[in-house]
């Protein structure tokens, strides 16, 4: 169920990017993307999120700018923000909690569920929320407009023929060269 939360992700790894949105989407947030820090910037004051997910590692503008910059910013001092970064060392992670970040991840040691709970417990929310029902699939209509004589014993045959279950393709024979 949606949340009515936003959560700005400021990263510019388009996959890791998309497999956080993803999985926060699934867990009922509105999420928008950046993939710098000066768009982040911008989003951050237009968009006004309740949270941030934010790399350090950035072009145009760091993360740690970015941070420098939100924490002279009336308005985005209000915003938490959570690093997600590959900086692992201590003096990098001290320095983003001295400007003000309320977590701190290392990217390659922590898995992304463990990033979502993160952002649902900052706000307020479960840490692990009931994921988002799946959408069941829709079986095929039978057709609206009469099939063409010729045509309608072909659409019988494939109307009865057996379904393959979801994820069980079958085999497939390796094309012979001639």
């Amino acid at each position: 169920m949606p949340n009515g939360k936003k959560v700005l992700i400021v990263e510019d790894d388009k996959f890791l990017s998309l497999v956080l949105k993803s999985k926060l989407e699934r867990d009922g947030f509105l999420v928008s993307e950046a993939v710098d820090g000066e768009i982040g910037l911008a989003k951050a004051r237009s968009e006004k999120p309740d949270l941030i997910l934010l790399d350090l590692i950035l072009p145009k503008m760091s993360g740690f700018e970015f941070l420098e910059v939100a924490k002279t910013d009336p308005e985005l001092t209000k915003i938490p923000v959570v690093v997600a970064s590959n900086l692992g060392q201590d003096t990098d992670i001290q320095k983003a909690k001295g400007l003000g970040v309320l977590d701190y991840y290392v990217k390659a040691t922590t898995p992304v569920e463990e990033i979502a709970a993160m952002v649902n417990k900052s706000l307020g929310l479960p840490e692990n929320p009931e994921p988002q029902p799946k959408i069941e699939q829709v079986q095929p209509m039978e057709p609206q407009v009469p099939l063409q004589p010729e045509i309608q014993p072909i659409a019988q045959e494939l109307a009865q023929a057996p379904q393959i279950p979801e994820n069980q393709n079958p085999p497939v024979e390796p094309i012979q060269p001639q």
